[in-house]
């Protein structure tokens, strides 16, 4: 059980970080990247897996 409350709690972590940061970033510096600003959302899930 607490193997499973670990790992949620650092899978949030993880896509809050990353949320974070690409929030961080302009939209020019979003898009040099290739990314929209309503993909960050997708992007920040599929890194916290």
């Amino acid at each position: 059980m607490l193997d499973t409350i670990t790992h949620r709690f650092r899978s949030w972590r993880k896509y809050r970080d990353t949320y974070d940061e690409l929030s961080k970033l302009s939209n020019r510096e979003l898009h040099d990247l290739g990314i929209g600003r309503t993909d960050i959302e997708f992007i920040a899930r599929r890194a916290s897996r």
